[in-house]
């Protein structure tokens, strides 16, 4: 049986899209599972003029299923919501805030506890923390806990000055800064397969690990996020971020304890230990890329600069490949190739570990064993061993070891941000992001945006392929290519 947390949650940007696709979905998930059950309360703000019977009617369409039961179930939990108008920049408005969480933190019995979730602009984060300590919004009777959604900054200046701003009303324990990419099962499961396995923990290093490579791959263009994106680019989105946060679990020491202390130690001191290049490495080192005009499935496919929003001189990648390395002891000299993109041949989040080909007296030199682990949309992980044909020869063949999570059983459980908020609300902040690794990630990034800037030439690759021919390229100076090559036809991760 789940226990019970009492809170008053306030949402900024309560009728937003990540609010309808992804938030109340996971506290509904949160209340079947009776994390939230009698002593909880939700008040969604936005500018928007709705009454509460009006909001509680965008929650249940979001959340309710089919059947009679599910219907009802989310009545009950829209029951729980309750609406204000609000202008982030009016200090009336906060007070009128302030008020209706005391009368529903009295009504539902919250003990004080108060979650605030900044699902809006990030250019608003600063004055909505500014506004909660002036205004007093915070208790001295519960906890008090912030939830920050990314685009933490814009780069190192602009991350810092936003961290300032939010750390002069909360302090580092109450801040949540939440990768979404953290809460997913397999994301999780890393530190158990690295260190629950002695098979694993014995050949994790720079004598056994020949390279790593972490893809990230998108089939969808940029849909109607243009105007975001223009700001943005692959290189801010996903690598500054998600692939950072997987690149720390794959390379980071083992933790003294599984608590959010000890893991966030050792994960600082994987992005400290990160070989931070100049901008004549960059060159070398990473590549960008933005989609073309293609034709898949006998459908036309617009480039990157036709789609709505975007500039027609748009200097903004939609793909990044790069070659990662560390000083770490047990990593020196490993690289670590990353990629992601948009329009790419097919969605799938992969993590491949190729160990070293072994020379022995039996069968010369062996080919790599390859271990595979599936972040989505399959889940689960494969290792390629080496095994004999079949039949009366010593000829070897590759074999594969696999395991895929059930897909009923990886639908009915908990989905990432239902995750996240579950621990928000349980106070671990193990699968969040701190500001010394956020800061030590955008210093990593900044040289390589500060590089691309000066060079004015934009790399192509036609929407449905994996990148541009430089990507490939990359890998095969070192004689490596990448392991992961679908094909529009190949099915299975």
């Amino acid at each position: 049986m789940a226990k019970e947390i009492a809170a008053v949650i306030t949402l900024f940007g309560g009728s937003g899209d990540l609010a309808q696709r992804k938030l109340y979905p996971a506290l509904f998930g949160l209340y079947q599972r009776g994390v939230l059950k009698d002593h909880f309360a939700v008040i969604g703000t936005a500018r928007r003029p709705w009454t509460d019977e009006y909001y509680r009617d965008i929650v249940k369409t979001a959340v309710a299923g089919d059947s009679i039961e599910s219907t009802a179930q989310a009545s009950a939990f829209a029951s729980h919501f309750y609406y204000q108008s609000h202008d982030v920049t009016d200090a009336a408005h906060y007070i009128t805030l302030k008020e209706l969480a005391a009368q529903l933190d009295e009504k539902y019995a919250a003990g004080g506890n108060r979650l605030f979730y900044m699902a809006m602009a990030p250019n608003f984060f600063a004055t909505i923390a500014s506004h909660l300590k002036s205004e007093a919004l915070l208790t001295a009777t519960g906890f008090n806990r912030l939830i920050i959604e990314k685009p933490f900054g814009h780069d190192y200046a602009s991350a810092k000055a936003l961290n300032d701003s939010i750390t002069a009303t909360f302090d580092e324990k109450q801040i949540y800064r939440i990768d979404h990419y953290l809460g997913k099962e397999m994301a999780q499961s890393l530190l158990a397969l690295r260190f629950g396995n002695p098979l694993l923990r014995t050949v994790w290093n720079k004598d056994y690990i020949q390279n790593i490579q972490i893809t990230l791959a998108e089939a969808v263009g940029v849909e109607e996020r243009a105007g975001y994106y223009e700001t943005s680019g692959a290189l801010r989105d996903m690598v500054q971020n998600h692939v950072m946060q997987l690149l720390a679990y794959l390379t980071m020491d083992e933790p003294a304890a599984l608590t959010a202390d000890a893991v966030h130690t050792v994960k600082a001191r994987a992005f400290d230990q990160l070989h931070r290049y100049t901008e004549a490495e960059v060159a070398t080192n990473f590549v960008r890329g933005q989609y073309t005009t293609a034709t898949i499935d006998g459908e036309a496919i617009r480039g990157y600069r036709d789609e709505d929003g975007v500039a027609q001189d748009s200097m903004t990648e939609t793909f990044v490949a790069g070659k990662i390395t560390t000083t770490a002891p047990n990593f020196a000299g490993v690289p670590i190739y990353v990629r992601t993109g948009k329009r790419l041949t097919r969605k799938s989040t992969q993590l491949t570990v190729t160990f070293k080909p072994q020379a022995n007296s039996l069968f010369g030199v062996t080919a790599a064993d390859t271990l595979t682990i599936y972040v989505e949309p399959s889940q689960g992980f494969s290792l390629q061993l080496n095994g004999q044909k079949l039949g009366q020869t010593n000829v070897l063949a590759p074999a594969e070891l696999a395991f895929r999570h059930d897909p009923a059983a990886a639908k009915s459980a908990p989905e990432a941000y239902e995750r996240l908020i579950n621990d928000v609300l349980h106070g671990d902040q193990t699968n969040f992001n701190h500001w010394n690794e956020l800061a030590q990630t955008w210093r990593f990034v900044d040289v390589i945006l500060a590089a691309w800037a000066k060079d004015k030439t934009m790399p192509t690759y036609a929407a449905g392929t994996m990148g541009p021919q430089a990507a490939k390229d990359l890998l095969a100076r070192d004689g490596a290519e990448w392991f992961w090559q679908p094909t529009r036809i190949q099915m299975a991760d």
